[in-house]
């Protein structure tokens, strides 16, 4: 209980909403810098994409550009961490533009699972920075799957019909295997206590 405590409290200073089960803390922030340029999507079509992988599958490999200038690979994690996919349909709307900010409040939960995050859309490299830098420093690397358009979200299954990808997260192991798939609802943003129960299965 006294490792989730911290967490609470940070997010209650911070004037998000918390909900705890059992203990975890299920958070978000909508920064006030932006909001008002958040593009409303309105409720968008359950999912129309097919999933190209399922657990227990290799992880397909990609390389990313990051919003740091850095390039990112899947497989530089191998052997050292397990990694967290966040797959988001698009900037600066509404429920990404605050699920992002939330991981941000509970890093030190990564850590403790010895876990990176990486956050990826279909935007380009321009459109991420503008829309990242609103949200404060971002810990973990944000990437464009922009050219060719949606390519990784294609590799895994997530690119929907209209060129954005689902709402998905994968959680992959150090060995590079699959070992969880939410393809969320769209219009809904993940519990982030399911990210804390499997990846407390890696331990």
């Amino acid at each position: 209980m006294k490792r989730y405590a911290k967490y609470v409290l940070i997010v209650l200073l911070m004037g998000t909403v918390v909900f705890t089960f059992p203990f975890v803390p299920t958070v978000y922030s909508l920064s006030d810098a932006y909001k008002n340029n958040v593009y409303s999507t309105g409720t968008l079509k359950p999912t129309d994409s097919v999933l190209k992988v399922k657990v227990g599958n290799p992880a397909p490999d990609f390389t990313l550009k990051a919003v740091s200038g850095d390039t990112v690979s899947l497989k530089q994690y191998l052997g050292k961490k397990n990694v967290v996919i966040s797959f988001v349909p698009a900037a600066w709307t509404p429920v990404c533009s605050d699920q992002w900010p939330g991981y941000n409040i509970v890093k030190d939960m990564f850590d403790q699972y010895d876990a990176v995050l990486l956050g990826i859309t279909v935007d380009n490299i321009p459109t991420l920075f503008s829309w990242t830098n609103q949200m404060g420093n971002l810990w973990f690397p944000v990437l464009s799957d922009f050219w060719p358009h949606g390519g990784v979200a294609e590799k895994y299954g997530v690119l929907r019909s209209d060129g954005t990808s689902e709402r998905a997260l994968f959680i992959i192991d150090k060995k590079g295997i699959i070992r969880y798939i939410d393809v969320h609802d769209i219009n809904k943003r993940p519990q982030f206590e399911n990210i804390i129960r499997e990846l407390e299965k890696l331990k």
